[in-house]
């Protein structure tokens, strides 16, 4: 199963770097994809998937696993038994991994983000894949994550009024990260569920600083 994807190329013309962006739970890849133009990332290709599954409730939405009728994230819960995950997991893994050598881009010159669910899948895939690093932007961890096959710092940021995921979730995945000695950058906003314009400049940062960090001096 191949996903379908929203490309934006690098506005330098030549692209050194690569960010996927995992969008959320009824979303689709158009829901993120409109960050591109506010991310100053000239070296960057961009891309934005949709995740395998339709979303039942949703017209054109897309989903990553479902939830349980009542769910809550308050509440523990074992989504290692549903089918949908386990295909996501195999899809996103593969399609990573068909992504790097198709765009001629490596794995270690990539960075995974995602939103909500598709921070949770950032967070269960990214570990398993030599990232450069990763952006979980109100995420949470849906089960136990697997230890890192190389180090990568993490940036994490999490609204302090999130209605949908508890902040205390993005403690726990904090936590969980750092028990494995992964390098976790942890921003609190007073913000609901979002993604707000001092966050795209969190993002960009971030991005540059690897970037940069890894000797491209480039603009």
């Amino acid at each position: 199963m191949s996903l379908n994807t929203l490309n934006y190329p690098a506005a330098a013309g030549t692209a050194d770097w690569h960010l996927v962006a995992l969008h959320g739970w009824g979303a689709n890849a158009a829901d993120l994809a409109g960050l591109a133009s506010y991310l100053k990332l000239p070296r960057f290709a961009m891309t934005f998937p949709d995740a395998p599954h339709a979303h039942p409730q949703v017209p054109g939405g897309r989903m990553w696993y479902g939830f349980p009728w009542g769910y809550d994230f308050r509440q523990p819960y074992d989504f290692e038994q549903q089918a949908d995950l386990q295909t996501s997991r195999q899809v996103l893994k593969d399609w990573l991994l068909g992504l790097a050598e198709s765009s001629h881009i490596p794995l270690e010159r990539t960075i995974l983000a995602g939103f909500s669910q598709g921070g949770a899948m950032t967070l269960d895939i990214g570990g398993q894949l030599p990232l450069a690093g990763q952006i979980i932007l109100s995420g949470y961890c849906h089960g136990a994550l697997t230890p890192p096959v190389t180090p990568r710092p993490v940036m994490m940021v999490h609204g302090t009024f999130d209605p949908v995921v508890p902040i205390e979730n993005a403690y726990e995945a904090k936590d969980a990260l750092e028990a494995q000695n992964q390098p976790v950058a942890f921003q609190s906003v007073a913000m609901g569920h979002e993604i707000p314009p001092s966050v795209i400049s969190t993002i960009t940062a971030f991005c540059e600083d690897l970037r940069q960090v890894a000797g491209d001096t480039e603009p």
